[in-house]
């Protein structure tokens, strides 16, 4: 099933001179892990914000084309042109890069169960929702914390946690590790592969750490110049080196090495499999014990 279907996709922002996305097509299956790469300037962050319709519901430009959301739980089909963002925010659930741009509230409890609240949603059920999102984001005990005194990766793990108490069943990351030491992006990205291997949820990640993605995506997207310049699996896409280097992406250094071995008749292989990035390991929820 797919649950992201995006045909002819453009916007141009208001006074903008070009377009930020134009002739952008490609659709995301029900539990895929989708990397986009590209140069900063792509188009990347301008197309994370189309899925969940913040473009062109709440940033206005030109728009066109047609992105329909389908919520594998329900089987109801959304286009974002025509569903208020507080709608599409319970099946697309966006984290963007600075997570201090989206935490407000005074706890990290209250931080967690802000997004239900606004949606009505019964007492009881915002605590258990609370309580899940916590444990499976390895913030448990900290529910009483002031936001801004966690470390970086806790404070973005408290953003994911926000959205999913939400119940999102697809993830939209924006570079959600790009201010984070080594240590905050192994927390982040275990738990981006604990979500998507353990828990189901679909994933569209734009990172610039590659070699995870290479390593983990069933995907990769590569934007440039507001479209897409390459889609495929990361090994398909990691025989473009040339075309990865021409458009300025960052390649992981074993598919630099193993390029360069190959064109000397060195070796037949391509090496995709540097450090990995396990799943916190304290995390042993559910997702299915949610309604």
């Amino acid at each position: 099933m797919n649950v992201v279907e995006v045909e002819n996709l453009g916007f141009t922002y208001r006074r903008a001179e070009k377009p930020s996305l134009h002739d952008v097509s490609f659709s995301v299956r029900k539990g895929e892990m989708i990397g986009v790469i590209g140069p900063s300037g792509g188009g990347k962050s301008t197309l994370c914000l189309t899925l969940n319709g913040i473009i062109p519901n709440s940033i206005k430009g030109d728009f066109n084309g047609t992105i329909l959301i389908r919520d594998p739980w329900t089987g109801e089909e959304f286009n974002t042109l025509e569903t208020p963002v507080s709608k599409l925010s319970t099946i697309v659930g966006l984290v963007l890069q600075n997570p201090e741009s989206q935490l407000f509230n005074m706890t990290v409890e209250e931080e967690v169960a802000f997004g239900p609240e606004s949606l009505g949603i019964e007492r009881n059920e915002v605590l258990r929702r609370v309580r899940w999102a916590l444990k499976v984001t390895g913030l448990r005990g900290l529910e009483k914390e002031f936001p801004p005194n966690l470390s970086g990766g806790q404070q973005q793990r408290l953003a994911i946690a926000a959205v999913l108490a939400m119940r999102p069943s697809i993830l939209v990351l924006d570079e959600p590790t790009s201010q984070l030491d080594p240590r905050g992006k192994r927390e982040v990205l275990g738990l981006i592969s604990l979500l998507n291997r353990e828990h189901g949820i679909t994933v569209i990640l734009v990172e610039h750490h590659t070699g995870y993605l290479f390593r983990n995506a069933d995907r990769i997207l590569v934007v440039a110049d507001g479209t897409i310049a390459l889609e495929g699996k990361p090994e398909e896409i990691a025989e473009e080196v040339e075309t990865l280097r021409r458009i300025g992406v960052k390649i992981p250094p074993s598919i630099e090495v193993s390029h360069e071995l190959r064109k000397r008749g060195l070796v037949k292989g391509l090496s995709l499999t540097p450090e990995e990035f396990p799943p916190l390991k304290e995390h042993h929820s559910d997702l299915g014990s949610l309604p």
